[in-house]
């Protein structure tokens, strides 16, 4: 029996005496929770009583139709100081116009090619006077979001809270990936810390006030978010796993209810059909004192995905990393997976060690969450049907690499992102970032080895 390995630690802890190190959270997947932030806020029998508990307004929020299969139904009930309807009326919202939700081929801003793609980590122009909302930039995307279904893909990078103010998205679900910079997501449900190597998502309607917090607090905080229009993330189904693995179920965490009664002026921006808009209101929207329901934020700390793989030879497909979906009505095929790559061992014989060439159906868009520190490891795109695989120089040495066990990605996390319609990307995207040539220098000088004649007979 070969040394034992030991992986290198999670996120480390955060101080306790910091009022975000210790915040409690609800644990599991899917659950119907009840959160009360003071004793007895909620209602012993129903949802919407005569007289709620303490004076509060009873709140309804769907994430789903109201008859949607069971199994698929998501809402929740808000008990609150007032009901979210208090506030002036929506004006349009010019702060951001790195934002794009048109990704047709007609849009100006947009960009559609082939070409194999590779970026240097992003960086967004004078981010250190932005806050979240404002530094946000569309990277690209697909489907329509009117039509609520489709992708886009973003990046942030901020160097100021949001302070009073809040964002709710009228056109989907965020899913936070942070690089740098730990965030701290006010929400109406509770707080949520959020480091790099854990994922959040704020599903649609429900608003988040997005801060820095940690060591690097007074740094620009850079990280992705994806925008999914069509429904809710899923799990995907285990099959033949079993009952456990990939993304346990236990290890999703859900905030408990904590509550401001504040009256000063807040803005909250909405997106709302592709566009920015904003009303002012007088207190906190946090004024949420307990809640109940299955439709809510949620975290995850990605090192503790459970990574399954081939134990005798070949790779399995990389679906069989995914951490998230969202189904289509197609089986098999998603709108949106999201896969995770960390830490682990390959132990395979035989096997060429790196992932194959291949040209799939569905883009693939990958991105580097912690570790990898090169200055090529930002993220890449590989279109529909786009050629793509190991690197000259990674193909060479493929079979240099003894037999046996190998330990590979320690202290890493890659995402890789699908979508089962084509990405076009924004002209933004196509900037200083992208390094060019990248197909060139990646595989030109993949060499040809055989022997066999010039053409079969």
């Amino acid at each position: 029996m070969g040394p034992i390995h030991t992986p290198r630690a999670s996120t480390p802890a955060p101080e306790d005496n910091e009022p975000w190190a210790n915040l409690p959270y609800h644990p599991g997947w899917g659950n119907n929770f009840r959160s009360e932030s003071i004793p007895n806020s909620l209602p012993k029998q129903g949802h919407n009583p005569q007289d709620p508990p303490y004076g509060l307004y009873t709140e309804g929020v769907t994430g789903s139709a109201f008859t949607a299969p069971r199994a698929k139904n998501k809402r929740s009930w808000l008990y609150r100081v007032r009901p979210s309807v208090v506030h002036e009326a929506y004006e349009p919202y010019e702060g951001n116009a790195g934002l794009i939700s048109d990704f047709s081929r007609h849009n100006p801003e947009i960009v559609v090619t082939p070409q194999q793609m590779r970026w240097d980590p992003f960086t967004v122009k004078g981010a250190r006077g932005l806050d979240f909302v404002d530094s946000l930039r569309t990277i690209g995307g697909c489907g329509d979001c009117q039509n609520k279904d489709g992708i886009a893909y973003h990046f942030y990078e901020f160097g100021r809270d949001m302070e009073k103010r809040a964002l709710y998205n009228a056109d989907g679900s965020w899913l936070f990936l942070p690089t740098k910079g730990e965030l701290l997501l006010t929400t109406e449900f509770g707080k949520m810390h959020v480091p790099p190597g854990f994922l959040a998502v704020i599903p649609r309607s429900l608003k988040v006030t997005v801060s820095r917090v940690g060591d690097t607090a007074n740094e620009t905080a850079t990280g992705y978010v994806i925008e999914n229009y069509r429904g809710n993330f899923e799990l995907p189904e285990l099959g033949p796993i079993g009952g456990n693995g990939l993304a346990n179920l236990e290890d999703f965490e859900t905030p408990r209810a904590a509550y401001e009664d504040a009256d000063e002026e807040w803005t909250t921006i909405a997106k709302f059909g592709g566009s920015l808009w904003q009303y002012k209101q007088d207190h906190s929207p946090y004024d949420v004192v307990a809640w109940m329901g299955n439709y809510y934020p949620y975290r995850y700390d990605m090192n503790k995905f459970n990574t399954m793989g081939a134990l005798n030879y070949d790779h399995p497909d990389p679906s069989i990393s995914a951490l998230l979906t969202v189904p289509t009505e197609q089986p098999g095929t998603a709108a949106f997976d999201l896969l995770c790559f960390g830490p682990r061992w390959q132990a395979v014989s035989n096997t060429f060690r790196p992932q194959w060439f291949h040209r799939n159906i569905m883009p693939e868009f990958m991105v580097t969450i912690k570790g990898y520190p090169s200055p090529k490891d930002g993220a890449n795109l590989h279109n529909v049907s786009s050629a793509h695989g190991p690197s000259s120089d990674v193909t060479n040495a493929a079979n240099t690499i003894p037999p046996g066990p190998m330990w590979v990605g320690d202290g890493g996390i890659i995402c890789l992102m699908e979508t089962y319609l084509p990405l076009n990307l924004t002209k933004w995207a196509l900037g200083d970032q992208l390094q060019k040539d990248y197909h060139r220098a990646m595989w030109q000088d993949i060499k040809r080895h055989h022997s066999l004649p010039a053409k079969s007979s």
